[in-house]
């Protein structure tokens, strides 16, 4: 039987330290494997690219990532409280952020219903407020000094939202001062990533639909990554977070202009 070449048993014993590097990271970039193995950027490249195409990591930019392990969808009683101060906290801030008679997205979440509720209690007579959750519309429903706009279509019930091509149309029609974007997962290589499909799709028209986007984020969720992504960060304008977020983060965020506020 020939040999293989010896190049190619290089680069797979390079490939497999490659992989036992993102085991214990999480990640890897170019350059680090440039400045690992001594190989030229462009081999670099290939060799994540050949990954890639493996399944066994998921290309970023200058990089690569770990793929991404199935964990299960919490219902939404059991998310209200995780992290329930910080989500509080988080959802004061994001109230000060409203001004009189704007038009404001609300996205599903815990986070968001906390959010709703501070409106609530704040008063903002003759805003409107456009959301597809359940859990959001139940706390301003009976407020007369509030417009609602509920979106329609197919209900997730983990997260009591409707999402689907009715409610897409639906926002394709629609624009607000402001959206207020929770999410499952915030990673500074990938963006924000949630767990249902659909559900990225409409929260993509969202964002799309609004003049300012504001993402509201416990520190639970800076570094995860979840099914389907919604956005990377060049459409964000702000995140809402807590004094727990990783440091390195905020100021990575913060260097490429996204405001960062800590409850």
């Amino acid at each position: 039987m020939p040999k293989r070449p010896p190049n190619r048993l290089l680069a797979e014993e390079r490939r497999r330290e490659i992989l036992g590097v993102l085991g214990e990271n999480g990640r890897i970039t170019v350059e680090e494997v440039v400045q690992r193995f001594g190989v030229s950027a462009v081999t670099a490249r290939g060799d994540l690219d050949a990954l890639s195409e493996s399944g066994a990591l998921v290309r970023s930019h200058g990089g690569g990532i770990k793929p991404l392990a199935a964990a299960p969808e919490h219902p939404l009683k059991v998310r209200e409280g995780m992290h329930h101060d910080e989500k509080v906290r988080i959802a004061q801030i994001a109230a000060q952020l409203i001004r009189p008679l704007q038009t404001v997205i609300l996205c599903t979440g815990s986070t968001s219903a906390e959010l709703a509720s501070q409106i609530r209690r704040n008063g903002h007579d003759g805003m409107t407020v456009i959301t597809y959750a359940l859990n959001v519309a139940t706390r301003l429903a009976d407020l007369p000094s509030i417009s609602l706009v509920m979106l329609g279509g197919f209900l997730r019930h983990p997260s009591t939202a409707f999402v689907g091509p009715h409610a897409e149309q639906m926002m394709q029609s629609l624009h607000a001062d402001h959206c207020f974007m929770s999410t499952v997962g915030l990673d500074l290589d990938v963006g924000l990533t949630t767990l249902d499909i659909m559900e990225a799709q409409l929260n993509r028209l969202m964002m799309d639909s609004a003049t300012q986007v504001t993402v509201l984020a416990d520190s639970s969720k800076f570094g995860h990554r979840s099914l389907s992504l919604i956005s990377d960060l060049r459409g964000i304008h702000r995140v809402v977070t807590d004094i727990g977020a990783p440091l390195s983060d905020v100021e990575k965020l913060r260097a490429r202009g996204i405001e960062v506020l800590l409850a």
